[in-house]
């Protein structure tokens, strides 16, 4: 198991700026699982299409950088 540990200082306004980039993380990788559940035969090929709608529905998923939603993606997939 591997455990990797970091200490933050910040101001509140960069903490809740950095949760609602985890929360927004989350919830891509939700639903590219609940669309892999909901879709039997859908390839890894199609995560990224999925992200690019998700951007387009959600505002403020659009605000999370596209490498970040695709990373998500990934990790539902593995």
């Amino acid at each position: 198991m591997l455990v990797l540990e970091a200490k933050l200082r910040a101001k509140d306004w960069q903490y809740k700026l950095l949760e609602a980039a985890i929360r927004t993380a989350n919830f891509v990788r939700n639903k590219a699982l609940r669309y892999w559940m909901d879709n039997r035969g859908v390839s890894k090929n199609d995560q990224p299409n999925l992200c690019a709608t998700l951007a387009k529905e959600y505002d403020w998923a659009r605000r999370l950088n596209s490498q970040a939603r695709q990373s998500s993606a990934d990790r539902a997939w593995n």
